[in-house]
């Protein structure tokens, strides 16, 4: 069990440098047991929104006075470690046992050293550690808290959170910008990707789905900044986006229609609307015998079916070879026997491949774009396709869209941080060169209340009978369809 450091050439490597890292990040979080006495122990776990007020400013300022003391200590205590333990044997043990291990080890080093500390220091300092060695070091207790939905690292000294809505700065910093690359480099090497400067760009995930993104020197100019897009340990349904207020109930019974009959989707938004956790609510109605293949270029999506297929992009090597496009995954899934195929994020020439899949028996297939208007998302994905070198006419594109695609689903982030399906809407056909569309639902805002959060409403548009309503009718789904739009129109004449 003991040895010599150098016997682990992985892990040891990487983790001297994080050897005066964290005790600001425990302050931060209130989901650990000890370290957050100041900033609202009470909530026991991470979904309640109660923390977010305080994080930002209490915790900060007793971790900034005692700081250079505790990070000299904990420099002390894991020199000793690194020096006292053989870290390889750490990755054959389960994670628990591993950091039992490691909080006996540094007890005792404790003990050697005679060093002075509170009970709640020497907690603070034993989880710093363990997050060190075995995880993500200050990262891992903004990881535990799910009522995060985005990190923004921008270098070592500045990390910003977004919850419920709103960006907050955290007092979580890492040591120096050497520390901040390797826990980049830890990410996305677990994906088999690398991030230096001969790539400083570079899209991962972590192993519960989260997206990342790791922008390095000399690109980014302050340090290494580092974006992860979290996910909720509990997947978000159609439900719950009725309750946050996205969608009515009688929207949402729309959508899980759309889903079960098989339409062809694209969901639009901006950056941060909730594109992707929409997509995994309406693939949550896909029947559980289809096979689903999903192509993504960091794999992100939640499908709860048992036959999914995940296919991911690849960067090109070192010599600037062997990449895989997204547009080679679609190409291909087309030879897997899909019944759906699921695209992650359209952004290129994959556009034509993915309306061809769509048009040519793989019905219920969907994908998502950055787009602000439905109108806009198909005028992308015309642009898209001319950009990838395609000298089709522009009738032609136009035609082939029509044909493949059914609904449109936009979606939206507020200026107060709220999210909203602000249209569902079909592609009905073709009037001479205009593709000619028409909205279902909509979302109206009507001002704002007095702590600054939207008020609006969705609106149902009364048509009566939607294009899809001929697939619905095949899936049995054309009376709960009629009742919803009925419910809809109801509920409008309520609103007036």
């Amino acid at each position: 069990m003991f040895g010599r450091r150098g016997a682990s050439s992985g892990t040891p490597v990487s983790r001297p440098q994080d050897t005066a890292v964290a005790a600001p990040d425990v302050r931060v979080d209130p989901a650990p047991a000890n370290p957050a006495p100041a900033a609202a122990p009470p909530p026991p776990s991470a979904p309640p929104p109660a923390p977010a007020a305080p994080t930002p400013a209490a915790p900060a300022k007793p971790a900034t006075r005692r700081s250079d003391d505790y990070y000299a200590t904990k420099a002390s205590i894991f020199n000793a470690l690194v020096e006292a333990i053989d870290l390889s044997m750490l990755t054959r043990m389960s994670a628990e046992d591993a950091r039992e291990e490691i909080r006996d080890v540094v007890n005792d080093i404790i003990a050697l050293k005679n060093v002075v500390m509170s009970i709640s220091e020497q907690e603070d300092l034993l989880e710093d550690i363990c997050n060190d060695v075995l995880g993500y070091g200050p990262l891992e207790p903004l990881l535990a808290r799910d009522d995060i939905a985005d990190i923004m690292v921008n270098g070592a000294d500045t990390v910003y959170i977004e919850t419920e809505g709103q960006m907050q700065q955290t007092s979580v910093r890492f040591r120096d910008n050497k520390q901040l690359m390797n826990i980049c480099q830890r990410i996305v090497s677990q994906v088999g990707r690398r991030v230096d400067e001969a790539s400083p760009i570079c899209d991962a995930r972590l192993p519960d789905g989260s997206r990342v993104n790791v922008i390095a020197p000399p690109l980014a100019i302050d340090g290494p900044t580092l974006t992860i897009r979290k996910f909720k340990k509990d997947k978000l349904t159609l439900k719950q986006l009725v309750q946050f207020g996205s969608i009515t109930p009688e929207g949402a019974t729309i959508l899980e229609i759309i889903g079960r009959s098989r339409c062809n989707v694209l969901i639009s938004g901006g950056t941060g609307s909730g594109k992707t956790t929409l997509l995994n609510c309406l693939t949550a109605y896909i029947d559980l015998t289809e096979r689903i293949i999903t192509c993504e270029d960091s794999a992100e999506l939640q499908l709860q079916q048992p036959h999914v297929v995940r296919l991911e992009t690849r960067p090109p090597n070192l010599e600037g070879e062997g990449e895989v496009t997204m547009r080679d995954l679609v190409k291909n899934c087309l030879r897997m026997r899909p019944e759906r195929i699921i695209v992650g994020e359209v952004r290129g020439p994959e556009a034509l491949d993915l309306l061809q899949a769509m048009n040519t028996g793989h019905d219920g297939s969907m994908g998502t774009l950055h787009a602000n208007s439905p109108r806009e998302a198909l005028s992308r994905i015309e642009s898209m396709i001319t950009m990838g070198g395609f000298s089709l006419p522009s009738r032609t594109l136009r035609e082939m869209i029509v044909a493949s695609i059914d609904v449109i689903v936009q979606a939206q982030r507020l200026r107060d941080g709220s999210r909203r399906i602000t249209h569902v809407t079909e592609v009905v056909g073709m009037e001479g060169d205009v593709i000619i569309t028409q909205d279902i639902f909509v979302y109206d805002l009507m001002g704002e209340d007095a702590n600054g959060r939207l008020l609006g409403r969705h609106r149902s548009t009364g048509i009566g009978r939607p294009k899809f309503w001929e697939k619905a009718r095949y899936f049995g789904e054309e009376h709960r369809l009629s009742a919803a739009l009925d419910a809809a129109e109801v509920s409008e004449l309520g609103h007036v």
